[in-house]
């Protein structure tokens, strides 16, 4: 029983999250391109490193899921 609240959980935090990023797209917010995300262009190769957009989504998903866990007390 407690698998499958989870799951729905888990279900309906990937559909908010997936939103968010398609309306993030549509007002042109720049994620993953960020002053702190290295972009190494060689002749052969590409390395992407999105550090600041790494930092922010993390700062972001700590806010959530403490607000969550308050709520659920």
């Amino acid at each position: 029983m407690e698998m499958g609240k989870l799951l729905i959980l888990i279900g309906l935090f990937l559909v908010v999250a997936g939103l968010a990023v398609l309306l993030l797209g549509r007002v042109n917010f720049p994620l993953g391109r960020l002053p702190g995300d290295f972009l190494y262009r060689g002749k052969r190769t590409t390395v992407y490193f999105p550090l600041a957009s790494s930092i922010l989504i993390s700062v972001v998903l700590s806010i959530v899921l403490y607000v969550i866990n308050r709520w659920r007390r």
